[in-house]
């Protein structure tokens, strides 16, 4: 009975219930589109890290990351290769040899890092090969093929089947250098990857550096699933021994923050949302109580106690807090469902984005455990709204209530 008395006095007032209605569902909507856009950012710049620089697991010698050192090398990264390879959930596993090199033209040089890879074996690690956009993924050069990033060959000035030179040093720490040519280009939108990273055949940087056949820098390991990534990890450990074997959090741990931060962040602009429409609620409500002094002093006379009032004026408030709530919250998630398929477009601004490692065209992700905590954050926000004026409401006195003309 309470509810619906408190369901009809919303309405005796219609202007004014639509009005908060309308600004809680508008508050709302931004918050909940907001926080799946910046989701759907974050999870695409974490899945390009992960399908494109990283992949899921790599395993290294102790120290090799700090230092880099080209003689600090795995001497049984076959072996180790194809025993990682039995493993299951993993989809690919690739070695790479990686040594820091200069890269020059018939105009100018670049420092980069060269990788050297089996091109049909890191394709089931990264996606590299999806992401040429002039020339082929080492196909068309019959000696000697490269494939660098879109940035680089703007640097460089060079176009597909342009001739480069590598420079380098061998494992006698000698210096060596070998004439390539530009198979693909490729571009990750990520400008600096694409112009510190380059990838040749492994079996050409055998023959540059005298490189052990079997051995490499880094072993990369795909897995078909992150919910998998805390077993593969676990079960190759067991199998590298000594070596360092860390998962694409560690690597990257700006990304792993990235994930948490987000998360937080959106939590607080929706509380700062909630703070804002929250005086709303109590302003609309302390006027109806004020409108209504006369009703609630009847009411008290003819015998209906306090609770009962204390409780239609919380109810009146966490209905309309949950009508507005529920139509932003609504309104906010189709939004949000509609841009997983159609990205929101922003290359106005890719330059700057690209810098930043992120796309221009970001597709959002809906988070059905946030739409409920929102939702019960709505439900909060309407009961303590209602405290205020409740407790203003128990203060009137029937008998002056009742003078009231």
């Amino acid at each position: 009975m309470i509810l619906s008395i408190s369901w009809r006095n919303i309405w005796r007032n219609k202007v004014r219930s639509l009005v908060i209605i309308f600004s809680i569902a508008i508050g709302i909507f931004a918050g909940v589109f907001s926080a799946a856009f910046f989701k759907g950012m974050a999870d695409q710049r974490i899945q390009k890290v992960i399908n494109t620089e990283l992949s899921y697991i790599q395993i290294h010698q102790p120290d090799y990351r700090q230092n880099s050192d080209f003689g600090n090398f795995i001497p049984d990264g076959s072996a180790l290769t194809a025993k990682i390879r039995q493993l299951p959930h993993v989809t690919g596993v690739s070695q790479r040899i990686l040594i820091q090199s200069m890269l020059a033209s018939a105009e100018t040089a670049s420092g980069v890092l060269i990788a050297g890879i089996d091109p049909a074996i890191e394709s089931t690690v990264t996606n590299l090969n999806t992401k040429i956009i002039e020339g082929a993924y080492f196909d068309g050069i019959k000696r000697n093929p490269i494939v660098i990033g879109k940035k680089l060959a703007e640097k460089l000035n060079v176009k597909v089947r342009s001739k480069v030179v590598i420079t380098l040093q061998d494992l006698d720490n000698n210096i060596t250098s070998g004439a390539f040519r530009v198979a693909g280009i490729y571009s990750t939108d990520n400008n600096l990857f694409d112009e510190s990273r380059v990838f040749i055949r492994s079996s050409a940087l055998i023959k540059l550096t005298a490189f052990p056949a079997t051995a490499a820098h880094e072993i990369a390991i795909n897995i078909d699933a992150s919910e998998n990534l805390s077993l593969v990890e676990s079960q190759v450990k067991e199998i590298a021994g000594d070596k360092e074997v860390m998962n694409w959090k560690a690597l990257s741990p700006e990304m792993n923050y990235l994930t948490e931060a987000m998360g937080i962040y959106m939590y607080v602009f929706i509380i700062i949302i909630l703070l804002a429409l929250l005086f709303g609620i109590i302003n609309t409500m302390l006027m109806v109580v004020m409108e209504r002094r006369k009703e609630l002093g009847m009411l008290m006379a003819v015998g209906m106690n306090k609770r009962r009032i204390f409780t239609m004026i919380v109810l009146e408030s966490i209905l309309l807090s949950i009508t507005g709530g529920i139509v932003g919250i609504v309104i906010g998630a189709l939004t949000a469902k509609y841009g997983e398929t159609h990205p929101v477009d922003l290359s106005m601004w890719a330059q700057g984005y690209q810098q930043l490692g992120y796309d221009a065209f970001v597709y959002t992700s809906v988070d059905p455990v946030m739409l409920v905590n929102v939702s019960i954050m709505v439900m909060i926000t309407g009961v303590i709204a209602a405290l205020y004026p409740a407790y203003k409401a128990l203060k009137n006195d029937p008998a002056d209530a009742l003078r009231m003309e």
